[in-house]
């Protein structure tokens, strides 16, 4: 794996955490602080899903398909970054 494509995994990891923090922030101004129930759990489900999906591309799929692993790989780690900072309490 080249340098770019791990910068370009870690920019959409962070850009996924960026925009899904921005979402929730924006649901819990709406809703009187209320966020919704259980919303870890399937954040970190969904994370398993585009980790699966991106341990099989990079088995399956040539490097013509670099982008579309970079995408599964970024949206995985940012969901396990999500779930993990949030079921420690770190992000409320």
């Amino acid at each position: 794996m080249t340098a770019f494509r791990l910068l370009r995994i870690a920019a959409i990891a962070i850009g996924f955490w960026f925009v899904f923090n921005t979402s929730q922030r924006i649901t819990a101004e709406r809703n009187a602080g209320a966020g919704i129930p259980g919303i870890e759990w399937a954040i970190g489900g969904l994370a398993l899903v585009f980790l699966a999906g991106a341990f099989v591309s990079e088995r399956a799929i040539g490097p013509e398909g670099n982008p579309r692993k970079d995408l599964l790989w970024g949206l995985g780690a940012g969901g396990v970054a999500i779930w993990a900072l949030r079921v420690s309490g770190a992000l409320g």
